[in-house]
């Protein structure tokens, strides 16, 4: 069976959820199928999907294949029941692109990414600062989303000065989650 009829076949079984806009994500964690090969799919660092070099154009197959995309070893795969194939990932695969403070206290935000997932930035999604002081969230199953610049921008303009042991950071929190925008 082909990648694509699969993920057609998965498409049509996921069950939606009571709001009836959203869809559950499949339980690509319990899927243990063998590798088939690696296919010409990247994602690129700005969240753009290409296939044969083609970008995807509909942002519905975008989230299609995202909802099956699984990351082991460092290393990103595209899995069904019965197929998984490795695909190249630049950086991250999702951007958060969008947030919001949930109430009028400032003290929940909310992330949303290029694809649309939803969540809270808290200690089940932290923010992390990469080695060249890029920063990721967790989105899910441990797929790292990139803060987008403009993102950062905001945050920066939100944050306060603190004094730590390593020298001034910028900070501000989240669901009880201290958020560090790094060392100034």
């Amino acid at each position: 069976m082909s990648l694509e009829k699969s993920l057609d076949n998965i498409s049509t079984q996921i069950p939606s959820t009571a709001a009836g806009s959203e869809k559950k994500m499949p339980p690509v964690e319990l899927w243990d199928p063998p590798f088939c090969g690696d296919i010409d799919l990247e994602i690129k660092s700005d969240g753009s999907w290409f296939y044969n070099g083609t970008i995807f154009k509909r942002l519905a197959l975008v989230k299609l294949f995202a909802s099956v995309l699984k990351k082991e070893q460092g290393k990103y795969f595209l899995v069904t029941p019965v197929e998984k194939v490795g695909i190249v990932v630049e950086d991250a695969p999702f951007l958060i692109t969008q947030w919001q403070w949930l109430d009028e206290q400032k003290t929940t935000m909310q992330l949303t990414s290029n694809l649309d997932d939803s969540f809270i930035l808290n200690a089940e999604h932290p923010l992390e600062i990469s080695q060249d002081g890029s920063l990721y969230v967790n989105v899910r199953r441990n797929l790292p989303a990139k803060i987008h610049r403009n993102v950062y921008y905001q945050w920066a303009d939100l944050a306060h000065e603190e004094e730590t042991k390593n020298g001034t950071e910028l900070v501000f929190f989240s669901a009880g989650s201290r958020c560090s925008l790094g060392q100034i």
